[in-house]
């Protein structure tokens, strides 16, 4: 049965307060609510010729809602929306103009829109944007059930909209809502919402079937209203007599179930056992089952058709007991007994449950139950859609599977990657609130730090007062973390340990360097932007750690002189002067410029690249050319102060000179490791011209410097990756 409109709104009778009182019984809440409507009217007079339509919907969406108990606030949210998604309302008045709570259900219902997406097509398959707004609407779908009532209301008020529409048009509106929305409001249990999702799609899809029921319903409907009124009657007067106190009455067929059945069953129109049908609704269980005594005692009941959903619910919560009898005149009756909570349950499913004015009576145990039972409801509609063929495996896998959806002891919503660990959970609550960890909760049972959570669990974090996160956790092979959202802030907090004594270093270092050159630390404040930090002790700790090169710093330094410092011919010399190297006896012949050998040429000292490296050529004032690499910072300076003096030069084919090269290696501190280091080093032939290193305590780590004598690029490569083998070592790279 198909629901019809009951205000007419073009009646130019009709009264707007009046109508409003019908539906709201609180005098405060009716005169809210007429307000808003008062107030939208004459907003939306200002803006649209379409005004009116708007403010139809709007009431029409009212008249759906109100019946399902839903509270004051969901009724104004769907008036706002409905001007909202016409275009009428902008997303940033909202809030302005309504007010914070109203502006978020009315931008939950909007991120309800990516239900469409679940229908991908090929063109879309894996779209990020797609896979991210359909799992923003499950976790609003699971904070505020209210958003996915009004949506469904507004499908409905849509369904109605489009009868005079084209045939396409409204095939794929029907479509996308009968294997999207209607299996929604089953799942949520919201029985009035189903019947008129399905029956108006199931007419849009199949208009002759839809036509051939209706005029068989209707054919006989004087005859079936008069054997329901005496069917009623008779077992009204026995239920009474044996003192059951419960109400009967006769219930409207609907089309689409019938249609199902025949379906189903491969049944005709007349072999139907419950075109006629009757419900019972009791005070009490345990009048259900005298009820049905009563009822079995009167008539004959077809075995096979009996059905007990009180004692073994279905998948969405709906409780009832369901039997067929044959009744007066051989005809069958099917009669359906239940509870009035059950009766509440099932025409009105979750929105029954979602009562917003008891407010601080509702308990956060409780809100937390009903969230798990939407959630678990949410996700069998998945399966449901998915069975239907139109969710394709991309959405299942993206949005489902590889998702859990956890709770906190507040009953929030946590939307964490498959796999994820508790600790992954404290991470995602709040970076401190991981650091402090020392313990975890889940459903009130102590679980360890490995634990990995699964979709409806609750968890609850237990911390100390101060931070105190351990290297172990880091370690992948332990599997305390399994995203690198967690990795990097565990990370990022050890290293924040190690920063006062980071900067202290660099800025020794860099004091040191700058001295050379008659420069102050001051003069440097130029290359904290060129290093894309953001203030001086982040530079500092970046040359102490080691991730910024304090050669690079310096040559940056020099070439922002002022002019007035330096000349342009004195800034070049200067640089020159300190990327040369000493002459060495090897040195001749050992590049090639143009193919000329035998020229005057030195290794660079602020690169030093070894045969292998791309090189470029600098020719400097009577020292001949300095060799480069060719990424090489100090270089970029040369040749931005004179590129004229550039040259390109290539390795001399029988080049077998030495380098000096630098390697840092960083490596937990163990007893042993230097000789590790050391046997590899000698395995590969590598002079070792001197070695520091120096150890952290606290940390267990140990930083080691090395200068080496090589003599091509594919040595350093092989040294460097022996160097990373070596147990311990999580670090070894070249400076």
């Amino acid at each position: 049965m198909v629901s019809v409109r009951e205000a007419h709104f073009s009646d130019p009778h009709f009264q707007l307060e009046e109508w409003v009182n019908r539906y709201i019984s609180d005098s405060d809440e009716a005169q809210m609510l007429l307000t808003l409507l008062i107030n939208v009217e004459q907003l939306l007079a200002k803006k649209s010729q379409q005004a009116g339509d708007v403010l139809k919907r709007s009431r029409e969406m009212i008249e759906i809602l109100a019946p399902l108990n839903m509270d004051i606030e969901t009724l104004q949210a769907a008036i706002i929306f409905v001007a909202f998604d016409a275009g009428l309302v902008e997303k940033s008045d909202l809030e302005d103009e309504f007010g914070v709570s109203l502006a978020n259900l009315v931008s939950s219902v909007e991120i309800m829109n990516a239900i469409g997406a679940l229908k991908i097509t090929e063109q879309s398959r894996g779209n990020a944007p797609q896979i991210d707004n359909i799992r923003r609407m499950l976790l609003a779908m699971v904070e505020d059930v209210r958003a996915v009532v009004i949506k469904l209301a507004e499908r409905i008020c849509l369904l109605r909209e489009i009868k005079t529409a084209d045939e396409e048009t409204r095939v794929l509106i029907a479509r996308e809502i009968a294997d999207i929305y209607a299996p929604l409001a089953n799942r949520l249990g919201i029985g009035q919402l189903k019947w008129e999702l399905e029956d108006i799609s199931f007419r849009y899809l199949h208009p002759q079937i839809y036509k051939d029921i209706a005029k068989q319903l209707d054919g006989k409907r004087l005859d079936r209203e008069t054997f329901i009124e005496d069917f009623v009657s008779q077992l009204q007067v026995r239920l009474d007599s044996d003192h059951i106190r419960a109400k009967v009455y006769g219930r409207p067929k609907h089309i689409y179930s019938i249609w199902k059945k025949m379906q189903g069953k491969q049944l005709k129109f007349d072999e139907l056992f419950d075109v006629r049908a009757v419900r019972i609704v009791t005070d009490r269980l345990q009048d259900c089952y005298a009820a049905l005594g009563v009822v079995h005692t009167l008539w004959h009941h077809i075995p096979k058709e009996f059905d007990d959903y009180v004692a073994n619910p279905k998948p969405n919560g709906y409780q009832s007991i369901h039997t067929i009898v044959v009744g007066p005149e051989g005809k069958t009756v099917e009669i359906q007994i239940r509870t009035e909570q059950m009766h509440e349950d099932a025409e009105l499913g979750v929105a029954a449950h979602w009562k917003y004015k008891e407010g601080a009576n509702t308990s956060k145990q409780s809100g937390y139950e009903q969230k798990i039972n939407w959630l678990r409801k949410i996700l069998q509609w998945q399966e449901d859609v998915a069975e239907s063929g139109n969710l394709v495996e991309e959405v299942r896998s993206q949005v489902f599977e590889d998702r859990v959806y956890v709770f906190t002891p507040s009953g929030e919503v946590i939307d964490l990657p498959q796999g994820a660990t508790v600790l992954d959970f404290a991470y995602y609550i709040h970076s401190q609130v991981g650091h402090k960890c020392i313990g975890a909760k889940v459903d009130g049972r102590i679980v360890p730090f490995t634990y990995q959570v699964e979709t409806g669990q609750r968890i609850d974090i237990i911390t100390s007062n101060q931070p105190n996160p351990k290297r172990d956790w880091l370690n992948p092979n332990l599997g305390y973390i399994r995203t690198s959202r967690t990795r990097s802030k565990i990370q990022h907090w050890f290293k924040q340990q190690d920063r006062d004594k980071n900067i202290s270093a660099g800025r020794e270092m860099l004091e040191t360097e700058l001295a050379r050159i008659n420069l102050k630390i001051k003069d440097a404040q130029s290359a904290v932007e060129r290093f894309n930090m953001v203030g001086m002790d982040d530079l500092l700790a970046g040359i102490g750690g080691g991730d910024v090169r304090l050669n690079q710093v310096v040559n940056h330094v020099q070439s922002q002189l002022k002019p007035q410092e330096l000349s342009d011919e004195d800034v070049v010399e200067e640089l020159v002067k300190k990327s040369i190297n000493k002459p060495s006896a090897k040195g001749k012949g050992q590049v090639e410029v143009n193919g000329v050998g035998n020229l005057m040429s030195h290794i660079a000292g602020c690169c030093q690249p070894v045969p292998g490296d791309e090189i470029f050529g600098f020719i400097t004032k009577g020292r001949g050319i300095s060799v480069h690499r060719s990424d090489c910072e100090q270089l970029k300076e040369l040749m931005k102060e004179q590129p004229e003096r550039g040259v390109d030069v290539v390795w001399g084919e029988n080049y077998a000179g030495g380098y000096k090269i630098s390697l840092k290696v960083i490596a937990n501190d163990r007893s042993g490791l230097l000789r590790d280091l050391t046997s590899v080093l000698a395995a590969e032939k590598s002079n070792v011209l001197s070695m520091s290193s120096s150890s952290d305590v606290k940390t267990q780590t140990a930083v080691i410097e090395l200068q080496l004598e090589l003599y091509n690029l594919d040595a350093l490569s092989r040294v460097i990756a022996k160097l990373s083998l070596v147990e311990g070592v999580s670090e070894a790279r070249r400076l």
